[in-house]
């Protein structure tokens, strides 16, 4: 009997200590599924996380990139370099390249991502020198510019002026021109007859005495000059004894009808010419021009009835 006991209370032992160790084995396979699902939630929350956190990066990657190529092509505006323009171009076009690769990639591409990103870095840096070298060379030219503009002034305030010395010097010389210009004054015309009297009526002129004085002018360049002496009818026609008989006045040629040699020494001198009448001659007013050196040196008139 007290065998049977015995067995009994072994048996209830052992059953005992099975369904310990199974509640055991139980626990623990609770406890590691337990973890695995804490780790798995927790993975799947950190993989969330970083790919919303690539996304958003991704996000501000684009807007680097696209400012970047707006950037290079508002470069190119400010140039006048072609070099330069071609290689700002290919940068832009480089970027442009990227930006696209970046738009292809899914957020979840942590390995892309960081590619273009040191890529992004990479253009960032090429902008950042072309930058200071383009404000560079606009800074030069702001100065060369400038000194241009300088250099303009000074010129045309020099050209102004020369201008203002050359029409000063103009009017000095055509002072000392008017100056030096021989002067006739005095003029007296006398149709004379046939006996050297004056002559009453035109049909009795034979012959027309004129006599001008040249003033003294010590401005005036002495030696042999010519006199050239006009006499215009009433119509305005000039006498002359051949339509050769010309000389160069205001860049034409003109008719004379007298033409005197005199030694002019800068003194005060009585001229006398004479007019052989040897044409019909019609009453009227009658004009006479003096002219010497290029110039009309004075003018007289007289009436013949």
């Amino acid at each position: 009997m007290i065998y049977c006991i015995f067995a009994k209370n072994h048996s209830i032992h052992t059953i005992w200590t099975k369904t310990k160790n199974l509640i055991i084995v139980i626990i623990i396979l609770a406890v590691i599924a337990g973890g695995v699902s804490f780790f798995a939630v927790h993975e799947a929350q950190k993989n969330k996380e970083m790919s919303e956190l690539f996304a958003v990066e991704k996000e501000e990657m684009e807007n680097e990139y696209s400012t970047f190529a707006t950037q290079y092509d508002e470069l190119q505006i400010q140039i006048n370099n072609d070099s330069l323009r071609e290689k700002l171009e290919s940068e832009k076009l480089k970027t442009q390249r990227l930006l696209e690769e970046l738009r292809q990639v899914k957020s979840s591409n942590a390995a892309e991502i960081m590619r273009l990103k040191k890529e992004l870095k990479t253009v960032r840096a090429v902008l950042r020198t072309y930058v200071i070298q383009i404000d560079s060379l606009n800074r030069l030219n702001a100065e060369l510019t400038k000194e241009n503009q300088e250099v303009k002034n000074k010129y045309s305030a020099a050209t102004a002026q020369i201008s203002t010395l050359s029409k000063e010097k103009k009017s000095l010389n055509e002072k000392v021109s008017l100056a030096a210009q021989l002067d006739a004054t005095n003029i007296i015309v006398n149709p004379m007859n046939k006996r050297g009297k004056t002559a009453r009526k035109v049909k009795d002129v034979k012959k027309i005495s004129i006599q001008f004085t040249i003033v003294k002018n010590i401005t005036a360049e002495t030696g042999n000059k010519t006199l050239y002496i006009r006499i215009a009818k009433p119509d305005n026609d000039i006498l002359t004894k051949s339509e050769a008989n010309t000389f160069a006045y205001e860049d034409r040629n003109i008719g004379y009808s007298i033409k005197k040699y005199i030694e002019y020494t800068g003194e005060e001198q009585t001229v006398t010419v004479y007019w052989n009448v040897e044409e019909f001659l019609p009453s009227g007013n009658y004009r006479v021009y003096i002219f010497a050196d290029g110039n009309m040196i004075g003018q007289g008139s007289f009436s013949m009835k």
